[in-house]
């Protein structure tokens, strides 16, 4: 498994200063953490519960077919374009006169129909790209063609907390995800939780396994350097910890999408605020075939978001936790001859929770009006969602900077008690 190593050419001083000490990655595919400098695990507990709300942003990478995850089948045009790929009514399972889910979606489905579920229709965004890694670039730094350097969790964290408090973003994944990125925060990266630790060469593990007892350093550069070394010690022990304990009687089915991860260290009492996690390895980009196997994908995801919020229920923190869903862009709309879907433009976006006011939001983009390439035209600009769940859940009212524009947000939330 690759991990992410150290670049001098875009190094700042301080991520020079950090690299000095590293060494410079950590096993199991993560990044460089800087958590709290020796507290102890109450003490986290006690900040988490401070912190209150998290984000949990999932991804579904690939660009999901959304036509074929909530089917429009109330609409002709949608069998029209689709004879062999749309799914006929008997196989959705029906919210509505129009809308239904693909037939393996039975935890959506239980969600929608008991309010904690919002779709948001047609989120895109001007001049759309086709490109996996540039349209994704796009979601992931919320600045559609530009070149931002910092990802839109990241900026978020900056601005909910800038004097970088430890542990304040986690990425579970095989290596960092560009959305995440910050120019305060070094987020937590990781992958298996029980091989989560510091890598280092066998002549430095008696000096880095003795920083914790360093004591007092008068050089400021070397004290940096000596905290970074026990941070990323303290980091890996709390997790692996955390996911040892981790107990749980809820059934995730085939694919728990590091979800029980991310319940392990909210019960561990992490003081985590944002986490981002993945449907990796572009699962979703059907462009064969794509009948059977993405019903499959959709049902292994639809699964595994029921069962985390019904374990976020079970430990108690379900008033707290808020999952918005998104995937790159959406599937051209008629199918190819393949049997499968190119890559498209819009999409759904979903948010899920207990504290969401479900329903459908914005625009159903249109089937019979098509751009020239037989896409579907946006109707919501996909930072809407963005700003929904910063001032709206997270409380951060000033999106303009964050965004780089205004975008209003919808009112998907429960009103405060």
């Amino acid at each position: 498994m690759q991990t992410r190593r150290f670049s001098f050419s875009q190094a700042s001083r301080r991520d020079l200063l950090r690299a000095g000490m590293y060494g410079v990655c950590v096993t199991a595919g993560a990044s460089l953490p800087i958590p709290a400098f020796g507290q102890a695990a109450a003490a986290l507990a006690a900040r988490a519960e401070a912190d209150g709300k998290i984000l949990v942003v999932l991804e579904l990478s690939g660009g999901n077919d959304g036509l074929n995850t909530l089917v429009p089948y109330g609409d002709d045009a949608y069998y029209k374009l689709r004879p062999n790929l749309g799914i006929p009514k008997k196989g959705v399972r029906p919210i509505d006169n129009h809308f239904g889910f693909s037939g393996g979606m039975a935890g959506f489905e239980r969600l929608y129909k008991d309010g904690k579920l919002a779709i948001v229709h047609g989120c895109g965004y001007d001049n759309p790209s086709f490109s996996h890694f540039t349209s994704m670039a796009y979601w992931h730094t919320a600045a559609p063609n530009s070149g931002e350097p910092y990802g839109w969790v990241g900026r978020l964290a900056d601005a909910l907390a800038p004097a970088a408090p430890p542990n304040f973003i986690i990425n579970i994944g095989a290596r960092q995800s560009l959305a995440v990125r910050s120019q305060k925060h070094v987020p937590v990266v990781f992958d298996d939780p029980a091989k989560f630790s510091q890598e280092k060469f066998s002549g430095e593990q008696e000096i880095l396994d003795s920083v914790s007892d360093a004591g007092n350093v008068d050089n400021a550069s070397r004290r940096f350097l000596l905290d970074t070394a026990r941070s990323a010690k303290n980091a890996s022990t709390l997790v692996r910890e955390a996911w040892a304990k981790y107990h749980s009687p809820v059934d995730y089915g085939v694919v728990g999408l590091d979800l029980p991860k991310v319940v392990a260290l909210i019960d561990a009492g992490m003081p985590t605020r944002l986490y981002y996690t993945a449907y990796r390895n572009n699962a979703f980009d059907t462009h064969v075939f794509q009948g059977d196997l993405h019903k499959r994908l959709l049902t292994y995801a639809s699964d595994a978001v029921f069962a985390f919020l019904q374990d976020i229920e079970r430990i108690g923190r379900a008033n707290d936790v808020v999952v918005m869903a998104f995937s790159e862009f959406g599937r051209r709309v008629p199918e190819n001859v393949n049997l499968g879907t190119d890559h498209g433009t819009a999409n759904l976006m979903f948010v899920a929770g207990k504290p969401v006011k479900g329903g459908h939001y914005g625009t159903p983009s249109s089937l019979t009006k098509l751009d020239v390439g037989d896409n579907l035209i946006h109707t919501t600009d996909f930072r809407r969602v963005y700003a929904t769940m910063i001032s709206g859940w997270l409380g951060f009212e000033d999106t303009h900077q964050l965004l780089k524009g205004d975008f209003q947000p919808f009112g998907l939330f429960q009103p405060k008690v």
